[in-house]
Order: structure tokens, then sequence, then C-alpha cells
């Protein structure tokens, strides 16, 4: 091989490999990207199917159903126009009420959500408990 021919060989397996670290790094990026819809884009079909995505809304009056004794809560969530009925098992936050904003991350099983992780939101005005120790 000539001197040549060795760069060129060289220039395209550099290439070659920023090539494919660049698909790896898009593909990897892609799958770790969680979207954020309403009940309204849900209800319309806009959400995926078999993937992990952000739901977010208020917690419709009335809808929360718990067992006694059981960590698994079932609510409806609403944005004024449409609603999504979830469900999810585990412990929920301090700020989690009817009424309150929520956004909720998991998957689609037919018509109903299953959360992973429920996050209440807060307004501007939020306080802290104060401590009791003082």
């Amino acid at each position: 091989m000539t001197p040549r021919q060795k760069r060129m060989v060289t220039v395209v397996a550099i290439l070659a490999g920023v090539g494919i670290a660049t698909t790896f790094a898009l593909k990897a990026f892609n799958q770790n990207l969680l979207y954020y819809y309403s009940p309204t884009q849900i209800s319309a079909g806009e959400a995926p199917t078999g993937r992990t995505f952000r739901v977010g809304g208020l917690v419709q009056n009335n809808s929360m159903k718990r067992e006694p004794g059981s960590m698994e809560i079932a609510f409806v969530l609403t944005d004024f126009q449409k609603e999504i009925p979830v469900s999810y098992t585990g412990v929920l936050p301090d700020l989690f009420r009817e009424g309150q904003g929520v956004i909720v991350r998991g998957k689609l099983d037919g018509n109903r959500f299953v959360a992973e992780e429920v996050l209440a939101k807060h307004d501007e005005n939020y306080m802290p408990p104060r401590s009791r120790t003082a």
C-alpha cells in the first residue's frame, strides 16, 4: 500500500468510528427522553403505547380510592377537558391531595395510566412546615 492509500484507510476508519459512536449516542439519548403529555393529548391518541412518559394535571375531586392498609391508590387526573384514570403503588408525596397539581411518570395500559412515580406540584406561595424543635 502506498502512503496515500494508508491515509485514506485511516480517514475512512475514523469517520466510520465517529459515525457509529454518534448513532449509539443518539439512540441512547432518544431512549432516555421522557415526553410530557396532557390527558387531552392521551385521549387523542398522541401518547406512545409501551413507552414511559409523563402526564400532568389536577387530581379530580372525589376520585381517590384506596383500600385501607394498602399501598395501592387509584385516582383520576384531569386537565378540565379530558380525564385519565391513574393507578399507583407506593408512598405518595406529602403535598398530594385532591385538587392539587401532579405529574406522574409511567406507562399507558389500555385506557388506564400505571404510574411508577408521582410528583406533587406546589404554587409559588409554598412554605415548608415549621420545625417543632424551635
